[in-house]
């Protein structure tokens, strides 16, 4: 068990049933008041972020989130569909809403982590870095790559993502799935 003073950021915790996760704490002592340990946290079920305050009376359990690899295959309708590491027969869905923006840059067959809570998978982490193929691009304009500057590009998953002008379609770039951002180019198109 924890005490309200043994959250820290990052830390994961049952609430009311469900995992939550400590995005800020702060401690607060005021004067002839008990001291509270304020708190910005989220639901790792929905995604809701909620400030609360936690007194020295409030305890809580340390969530077990066992993690498991499994294979993205394809999404149709706001449903991403997946399937065991090794059975493709063992298949299941998960909605949009509950796996975040991160899922946009993901293309059939990569392997992901889902974390389960209860036996359910609730999120699912991607690999930070993705090498994606650019779909469309503006051509380039002679003399356009001495400036430093940047257009939108159009990846083979269907995200729009900001490049350097000299970046073409057809060219491979490594793309930071959680900031959405482009990092380098790994192959030139031909």
């Amino acid at each position: 068990m924890l005490a309200y003073n043994e959250l820290k950021k990052g830390m994961v915790f049952v609430l009311e049933g469900e995992p939550w996760q400590v995005l800020e704490y702060e401690f607060l002592r005021m004067q002839q008041r008990k001291p509270v340990a304020k708190c910005k946290i989220k639901s790792l079920i929905n995604g809701k972020i909620v400030e609360r305050n936690f007194h020295q009376s409030e305890s809580f359990e340390e969530a077990d989130l066992p993690k498991e690899e499994i294979k993205y295959l394809y999404n149709n309708r706001g449903e991403f569909w997946f399937s065991a590491k090794d059975n493709p027969a063992q298949r299941f869905a998960l909605k949009e809403e509950n796996l975040g923006l991160t899922v946009k840059f993901l293309k059939p067959n990569t392997l992901v982590t889902a974390i389960k809570f209860n036996d359910q998978i609730i999120s699912v982490l991607v690999p930070i870095k993705m090498d994606l193929k650019i779909k469309e691009a503006p051509p380039n304009i002679a003399g356009d790559s001495a400036k430093s500057g940047t257009k939108k590009a159009v990846l083979e998953t269907g995200v729009e993502v900001d490049v350097p002008l000299f970046v073409n379609t057809g060219d491979t770039i490594r793309v930071n799935t959680e900031l959405g951002t482009y990092t380098e180019r790994v192959e030139k198109g031909k």
